[in-house]
């Protein structure tokens, strides 16, 4: 059986995946129910898939944080424990990630050969080249975009979606956590 792959990213309202700005985490919007919706949804067992750029920025956030910064939330802890799958070219063995396999190749052979061989469903949380490129090859089962209730035209850096294939996409699920936030889950199909 293949396992599905879920696309998940933050966005701004305007579509940008991170901010040059003083905004914070979370675009200073977290709550308890995004919190508490996060953590469940990295509960079960699962493996994560991240390119070079968003492992870097990962392992730089947690060196710098404290044990009681928001970096270090009850979901991100737990993300950091699952099993991960770096795809990079750039990157060396050790990795600075507690269950971390690297893998060297091209992402979209990688993922296609997790998909089969992988028990556990997999997650990417950003990795937006990445998983653009997985998404032009019909390997991404899910997107789930959570948009932050802000608009961060003048800060706004990394548009999630800029230079994707075209997307037709079937909504499967939809909420909204501390009345404010949207997730947004999807099913893409590569518009012809």
């Amino acid at each position: 059986m293949t396992a599905t792959y879920t696309f998940d990213v933050f966005s701004s309202l305007d579509g940008f995946g991170t901010t040059s700005g003083d905004w914070g985490g979370y675009w200073g919007k977290q709550g308890p129910e995004l919190l508490e919706r996060r953590l469940a949804q990295h509960g079960g067992e699962q493996r994560m898939v991240f390119g070079a750029g968003t492992y870097r920025a990962f392992v730089g956030l947690l060196a710098a944080s404290t044990e009681d910064s928001d970096v270090r939330d009850a979901w991100v802890t737990r993300m950091i424990n699952l099993p991960a799958t770096v795809v990079s070219n750039t990157l060396d063995d050790p990795l600075d990630w507690p269950d971390a396999t690297l893998v060297r190749g091209d992402a979209v052979d990688v993922v296609a050969a997790l998909k089969q061989e992988s028990g556990l469903p997999l997650r990417s949380h950003g990795s937006l080249s990445l998983n653009r490129a997985l998404m032009a090859a019909g390997l991404v089962d899910f997107v789930q975009v959570t948009v932050f209730p802000v608009v961060t035209g003048r800060t706004g850096t990394e548009p999630v979606f800029a230079g994707a294939a075209d997307f037709d996409l079937e909504l499967v699920e939809s909420r909204t956590l501390d009345g404010r936030t949207q997730e947004l889950i999807y099913r893409p199909t590569l518009h012809r």
